[in-house]
Parts: structure tokens; sequence; C-alpha cells
């Protein structure tokens, strides 16, 4: 004898027994009221509830709901109503009898009832995802306090190098300076004999580089410029890098000065560095635009070329760590980095930094400076 069919309701009940989580059906009436048609046995587990329990008071399950995720649990299921779209949230419940906090997921379809009007239904499951939750919560957490460790070390970085850059600047190049006056003095009491007068001249020569040397690993260190305002500062990196690599850099900046702390206009200053950096070594450019604007709530700089671009694959390679530094500094600051195309080729990077102080609405007429013509 061939053995009976199966019976597709225990095979039904087969399948949602042994699915994880909760099987529901779940209905919003017009007039607001809900109601839970069916619930499976996976009910109590997962809620704290018996079926029967949540049934007789669908209310509870808000009730189950963390203060702080309810109104994001209903904007969910109305927007899901509304556009008769898939309702996917996750939020909190708390577990009175287990005195024990729960993270969620509900994933549900809708469909709209012939009876009563205006009712919809959804069939869906609720699953429990504390522990992968806490996890992602964690690393969270965790990468949080990396970029704040990294921030510290950025900026005890720079304090380092602007102690080291004065100490090299004063002590280093006091003592230069004395040794070529000396040396000055001493030449001039030289007996008439030219291989004397050359040996002098030689050192005096060295000295001369020796200063020059200080000078130029001082800048490196701790530019001097930021003294005088990021602005300043920006200019004139911008007319060094013209100077050092032959490449065109138009600067211009919509204020006179932007008011930012040491810290933070020290950080976009080393972006811009770096930015020009990758320029110089990779863009093949011939053209750099640069832009720096304030606007109400935040600063933004934008640094253009006329390259060859920028590919994704060398968005990600491991050594790329000349971008992944300007994007860090930039979330260091509570900012963003984003990196595209240029219009007419090459690429665009643009960095945005939030102000503690919002822009007057009494705004002062632009100033744009310029470090050297743009090539048309």
């Amino acid at each position: 004898m061939n053995p009976a069919p199966p019976n597709i309701a225990d095979l039904m009940q087969a399948f949602v027994s042994n699915t994880p989580g909760l099987v529901y059906q779940f209905i919003l009436h017009a007039d607001g009221n809900v109601e839970f048609p069916y619930l499976s046995e996976g009910c109590a587990a997962l809620l704290g509830l018996p079926a029967s329990a949540l049934q007789a008071a669908p209310g509870r399950f808000l009730e189950l709901i963390v203060p702080d995720d309810r109104r994001g649990y209903l904007d969910a299921m109305h927007a899901s109503a509304t556009a008769l779209s898939g309702w996917n949230w996750e939020g909190r419940i708390w577990i009175d009898e287990y005195q024990d906090q729960k993270w969620i997921n509900l994933r549900s379809t809708p469909r709209i009832l012939p009876q009563p009007p205006g009712s919809v239904h959804w069939e869906g499951i609720m699953t429990n995802i504390t522990s992968s939750k806490l996890e992602q919560l964690e690393v969270t957490r965790s990468r949080a306090r990396l970029a704040e460790l990294t921030a510290h070390i950025e900026q005890v970085k720079e304090q380092e190098r602007t102690r080291i850059a004065r100490e090299i600047h004063d002590d280093l190049g006091g003592n230069l300076t004395a040794i070529k006056m000396a040396l000055m003095m001493l030449t001039q009491r030289l007996p008439a004999d030219p291989q004397l007068i050359e040996r002098a001249e030689y050192v005096d020569a060295l000295v001369d580089r020796s200063i020059e040397a200080v000078h130029r690993i001082s800048l490196d260190l701790r530019p001097s410029m930021l003294d005088f305002g990021l602005v300043a500062a920006l200019e004139w990196q911008s007319r060094e890098f013209e100077k050092q690599n032959g490449i065109s850099c138009a600067f211009s900046s919509s204020e006179k000065e932007i008011d930012l702390s040491l810290d933070h206009a020290t950080a976009l200053f080393r972006i811009f560095q770096e930015a020009l950096t990758n320029i110089a070594k990779h863009a093949k450019a011939s053209q750099v635009v640069v832009r720096l604007q304030r606007m109400r709530h935040q600063v933004s700089l934008t640094i253009a070329d006329n390259g060859v671009g920028i590919g994704q694959a060398d968005r990600i390679k491991p050594g790329s760590f000349g971008l992944r530094g300007m994007n860090e500094r930039a979330r260091a600051l509570g900012g963003t980095m984003t990196l595209g195309a240029a219009p007419g080729g090459g690429s665009v990077v643009t960095i945005k930094v939030k102000l503690t102080s919002p822009r007057p609405v009494i705004m002062d007429p632009p100033y744009d400076h310029t470090a050297s013509k743009t090539q048309q």
C-alpha cells in the first residue's frame, strides 16, 4: 500500500515549529487597533509571554519595547502600511520575568485585507539578535575608542613636532648664527693667504647651508605660517608646492581668516599637505585648484586636480596609508572626507569640518588669495 500523502497543514506546522524565533501574523486596523491572529510556540521563549496572553492583549507587545525604541517601531510600521513595503525593524525589549533586555529583529510582508476596510495584514518572523547586536555595538565602541586614541596620538605628535621645531630653530639656529658672526670676525683678521681665505669661505658657505637646513627642517616639523592663521598657511603651502613640483596651484579662500582652534587648523593643514603629496606622486597633473570656504556651520576644503584620477582599487589597496590617514584625521576632527572624480578628469578631495560656533548672519565680502594663475 502506498503511504497516505502528507497533510499540508501538518507540514506547515512542522516547518513553523522548527523555525528559530517567533512566526506571527499581525493586523493593524483602520481605527489604530492591532491584533495577532497567529503566534507560534516560540512566543513564550522570545517575549516571555504565552501566545494566548499576547493575543488577548495585543497592546502588551508595544509595552515590551524599550521606551526609546517605540517611536522607531511605530514609524516603521506605518511606513510599511502606507507603502505596502517590507517591514524590517530591530530594537530592544524588556522581559520582566527574566529581568533581561533583548535585541529582536522583526521582518514581515504586508498586504491589504478586504475586510474590514483599511486593515493591513503582515506575516513574518521575529528573531533574537542580542548576541550579534552586542558584538556589533562592541565593534562600534572599539572603533570609537581607536579613533579617539588615534586623534590623541596625532595631537601629541604635533605637540612634539612643535617642541622639536622650536628647539632646533632657537638653539641650533642661534648657535649657527653665532658661529657665522664669529667666523666673519676671524675672516677679517686672517692674513692675506689665498688658501686660508678659500678655506674660510668654504666654512662660511657650510654654515649658510646648515642654517638653511635648520630652517627647512623646522618648517617641515611645524610650519611657522600656522601662527598667522589657517588661510595664510594654506596659501604658503600652495606656493611651496608649485615652486617645488612645477605644478600650477591656485588657492582661494572665501574669507581673510577662518577662526579654528590650533589643533583643528594643524590637522586640516596636514590633510592638505598629504593631498598635495599624493598629487605630486601619483596624479600626473599639471594643475591644482584649492578652495577654502567657511559656511554657517562648517569649513570646507576642496582640492581638485586635472590628473589621471584615482581608481577604486587604489582607494582600498593595503598600502594606501595616505588616503587612510587623511580620512582618519578628518574623522578625528568630527568631519568627513570624500573622494571623487573631477568633471574634466582627475580627482577632487573635499574635507568638511564642523564649526563650534555658527557663522554670523551678517557676512563679510569674499576675499580671494591666489597662489598662482591657473593654467588655461
